[in-house]
């Protein structure tokens, strides 16, 4: 059995589409999507944003159950302009399983292997982005992996993380980020999108393009982990 890990519906959404025989369960108080690709059977757990949330949720998932493998995907953030929307990133700093066999089954895709950051909050600054990649030597943010991987690694399940470049430096939010979305509630607060919007009507085209961005990352992500899905023995 293989764990996938989102942090919200937002990313899974195309992915689940294309399980088969879906079912949704409960798990330790926590909601489970479990289905299968190519008879392998795949459990779907949001983790939430944030590093509390996933704490909370990971452990009830993984607790008394025998993964063989998981998978911490979903979007991240570039840290420079050399990764543009839709490229995939294979964490090297993170996974524990072969990326280079991975990265076979990724043929014919925008494929990169570096090092992926976790971070405490959505970074909607370009020179924030710029010191955190020369600092830290990354290529890109996310804000679950590093504790899912501490996770797994606990338990011994190898790890492959995988994750879709939905933003950039150059392409950033078409809002600051407490705008888009609140941690603490874990959703995005439409009163105050919909007042920001209103107050600067200049933005609604970068919401459509940002829109637009999304979708199509969340169409690649779908279909790199279909392939993966189907490598793994």
């Amino acid at each position: 059995m293989i764990a996938v890990t989102f942090a919200l519906p937002a990313e899974s959404a195309e992915f689940l589409r294309r399980l088969t025989n879906k079912t949704r369960i409960e798990r330790n108080g926590v909601g489970v999507i479990r289905g299968e690709i190519d008879h392998r059977t795949i459990e779907v757990l949001h983790t939430g944003v944030g590093e509390k949330v996933c704490r909370q949720r990971l452990v009830r998932f993984l607790d008394d159950q025998e993964f063989t493998s998981s998978i911490s995907t979903g979007f991240a953030g570039a840290l420079n302009d050399d990764l543009q929307i839709g490229d995939l990133l294979l964490a090297e700093n993170f996974s524990t399983v072969d990326l280079s066999e991975m990265r076979a089954s990724l043929l014919g895709l925008p494929i990169h292997i570096a090092n992926l950051l976790t971070v405490a909050e959505l970074i909607d600054s370009r020179e924030k982005r710029n010191k955190l990649a020369l600092t830290s030597g990354a290529v890109a943010a996310d804000m679950e992996t590093q504790f899912i991987a501490r996770t797994c690694a606990a338990r011994g399940i190898p790890l492959l993380s995988l994750r879709v470049i939905s933003d950039t430096p150059r392409e950033l939010f078409p809002a600051s980020a407490d705008v888009l979305f609140d941690i603490e509630r874990q959703r995005t607060p439409m009163p105050k999108l919909a007042k920001y919007f209103l107050a600067h009507p200049n933005r609604i085209p970068h919401l459509i393009r940002f829109a637009r961005r999304i979708a199509l990352a969340r169409k690649i992500l779908a279909g790199a982990l279909v392939a993966v899905v189907r490598h793994i023995e």
